[in-house]
């Protein structure tokens, strides 16, 4: 197996797994106002993430910037809440705007996204000890850096369809309404998170 497809299994299986939970959780939240019919608007919300955590990820693993790894651990959690506080304030907001079957919106949202990105940046710093130890000495890890960030993508984009795939399911098929689901979706993603905290 070539070091390109290794490094790739490993980005998908670091983010596509249960020890991931914190990260998963994150993704929950991020996807919770959207609907499949929504799956462009969320590729663009992944890929603003996935181009954050791509970048912490490779300063971090070329040693180029320096953190901890305790603060880390407590600001993951952080934006878990701060993505579900702005699931809340939505919600509250739209009141009936939030339907089961949204008109044409613009699929990229300049608040979402930014914050997406900025939350990246956060997590990718949380990837990386892990990736530093699958290298050990190598310095210029170009190659593994590139194909773990592709997997890890591919993991996100696996993870968000199923997400999407869920509320599609309980949307169409119980008649679940969409405000609801936002509500709880958001409310486990959020207990989730303040217990997190609290622990860490």
């Amino acid at each position: 197996m070539s070091v390109f497809s290794t490094y790739v299994q490993l980005g998908f299986h670091h983010i596509f797994n249960l020890r991931a939970y914190d990260h998963l959780v994150f993704l929950l939240a991020l996807c919770a106002p959207y609907v499949l019919q929504d799956w462009r608007r969320v590729v663009a919300l992944v890929t603003s993430f996935t181009v954050g955590h791509s970048i912490t990820l490779a300063l971090a693993t070329l040693n180029v910037v320096q953190y901890s790894p305790a603060v880390i651990e407590l600001l993951i959690p952080i934006t878990i809440v701060l993505t579900c506080l702005l699931n809340l304030a939505r919600a509250g907001s739209a009141g009936s705007r939030i339907t089961d079957r949204p008109g044409p919106q613009p699929v990229v949202l300049a608040l979402p996204n930014l914050l997406a990105l900025a939350f990246g940046l956060i997590h990718g710093l949380g990837f990386s000890s892990y990736l530093r130890e699958l290298l050990g000495q190598q310095s210029r890890p170009l190659l593994e850096l590139l194909s773990f960030n592709l997997g890890v993508e591919l993991g996100q984009l696996v993870i968000v369809l199923l997400i999407l795939l869920l509320g599609f399911t309980l949307l169409r098929g119980l008649r679940v309404h969409r405000r609801d689901w936002l509500l709880v979706s958001t409310g486990a993603a959020l207990g989730i998170a303040l217990t997190l905290l609290v622990g860490r």
